[in-house]
């Protein structure tokens, strides 16, 4: 089994990206997010003609996610609420941000995490709370599922290794310590690891870049894309992979593509 996470930054702006990365690409679930779409304009049919099934849970400029998959999905969800209830939850659910399935045993999680624009603002105490509410809601999921896959633009990068330039990190959103503290509660903490660093303990290797300063050219990037697996899909991990060349293309998403490829039985 091999799925992808893939940040598109407008699903309508890239849509020919996106399809042509999967005529060349395999996958059978590609999590999709920042579609920036709401879904009576998603464009639906293309994917279907090249034979995925389409979820989505989207809003209109802004946000959203998506689950394409090849074979049906079961017990599909958006948002926190549909496991933890409206009264925990609260107006989190206002950004079109989580949505999960399941295919072949595996419940699959897409996430769209809030970047927090800035160190202390009302945005970054948002994305706080958020990741607070993660813990919760991935914690009920694995009381049900115990083969977990947690994926998406996590706006997090958890090393150092994975900032080009880790110098200040610790004022800089998406690094701070109080970030990766959180994450480390909602994800690691729940026994959950990171695919990537199963086969790629070095840096260097980024899933973001910056459209500006010749930041892609240069590899002045981050790695904020990740897959995170329950121990079971953890041990069934064979390859996990960051395929820069859709960020090589004119007018591309600022992320590249992550793939996990599970195997069948445990490698």
């Amino acid at each position: 089994m091999k799925i992808a996470t893939w940040n598109v930054n407008s699903i309508r702006t890239r849509l020919e990206h996106v399809s042509n990365w999967l005529n060349t690409n395999s996958v059978d679930v590609l999590c999709v997010q920042e579609t920036k779409v709401a879904d009576a304009d998603f464009p639906r049919s293309p994917l279907e003609t090249l034979g995925y099934h389409v979820y989505i849970s989207g809003q209109k400029s802004y946000n959203g996610v998506a689950l394409l998959s090849k074979a049906p999905l079961e017990d599909v969800s958006s948002g926190f609420s549909a496991v933890l209830g409206e009264a925990e939850v609260g107006n989190l659910d206002d950004q079109k941000r989580v949505i999960t399935g399941v295919l072949d045993g595996v419940r699959i999680v897409n996430l769209y995490v809030p970047n927090g624009s800035a160190v202390g603002s009302e945005k970054y105490n948002y994305k706080l709370r958020w990741l607070a509410t993660l813990q919760t809601y991935l914690k009920a999921l694995l009381a049900q599922h115990p083969d977990l896959l947690v994926c998406g633009d996590f706006n997090i990068a958890f090393e150092d290794k994975d900032i080009h330039d880790p110098g200040g990190r610790e004022k800089q959103v998406m690094a701070t310590d109080v970030e990766r503290q959180a994450l480390q509660q909602a994800v690691f903490d729940l026994g959950l690891a990171d695919a990537f660093r199963k086969f790629e303990q070095g840096g260097g290797q980024f899933s973001w870049w910056d459209y500006r300063a010749a930041a892609f050219r240069r590899n002045l990037g981050w790695r904020i894309d990740h897959h995170y697996l329950s121990p079971g899909l953890y041990q069934r991990a064979i390859a996990c992979t960051i395929d820069v060349t859709p960020r090589k293309l004119e007018k591309p998403s600022d992320h590249a593509p992550v793939t996990v490829e599970l195997s069948s039985t445990v490698a």
